[in-house]
């Protein structure tokens, strides 16, 4: 019977926020800096990340003053012009000094606290350059895949890729997912990886 590899020491991770959007859906504001709880949502992320890695990086392209409050490097995204969160998370790869860069998003407070460990093993078990983080979701009564491609860990070794795949006008997650060696890693609790999108979502979590 295969047995799971052991999860990577934290040491070898870097963290990564993604809060380099411009927030359309929820008004164009700033979704990451959006109140839950008496703090914003970015800090929740940051927490939470910040208990699975060696250190956190923040993308950020509005409002970094605020950001690096929080107490982690900011970073504006490399390329220009709002690229989307492959620009993000290329900027993270570019200044991460580990092996390993694993990204979440700032609207996902409730984000796994186990994320990491469940990534890396599942990366190191099957050989993955990427593993990204998937549930079920009932549809019509039955059960489908869903895949979160911004909970991803990756191999560092994914930017020179990255860095073409954007320059030749690629921005799509997971058209640049299909270019790479991947794995999925199934997690039960579906309500972990939700995305907060809009003001109402959020007043209703605060109720």
């Amino acid at each position: 019977m295969p047995t799971s590899s052991p999860p990577l020491d934290k040491k070898l991770i870097t963290g990564l926020v993604l809060a380099g959007g411009r927030g359309i859906r929820m008004g164009k504001v700033d979704k990451g800096l959006q109140c839950l709880h008496g703090k914003a949502m970015a800090l929740h992320v940051l927490q939470r990340l910040a208990q699975q890695t060696a250190t956190v990086l923040i993308s950020a392209n509005q409002n970094i003053d605020i950001y690096q409050e929080f107490g982690f490097p900011v970073w504006q995204d490399h390329m220009e012009g709002f690229a989307g969160p492959l620009a993000g998370i290329q900027t993270g790869l570019l200044h991460c000094n580990t092996p390993y860069l694993m990204c979440t998003s700032c609207d996902s407070p409730y984000l796994p606290t186990y994320l990491a460990d469940r990534l890396s093993s599942a990366l190191l078990d099957s050989k993955a350059e990427l593993a990204v983080a998937v549930t079920l979701e009932s549809r019509n009564g039955m059960l489908q895949k869903q895949s979160h491609p911004v909970f991803a860990l990756m191999k560092t070794s994914v930017l020179g890729g990255l860095t073409t795949y954007l320059e030749n006008g690629g921005r799509k997650m997971q058209a640049w997912h299909t270019s790479l060696q991947i794995c999925e890693v199934l997690f039960e609790d579906n309500t972990a990886f939700r995305n907060i999108n809009t003001l109402e979502e959020l007043r209703e979590l605060e109720n």
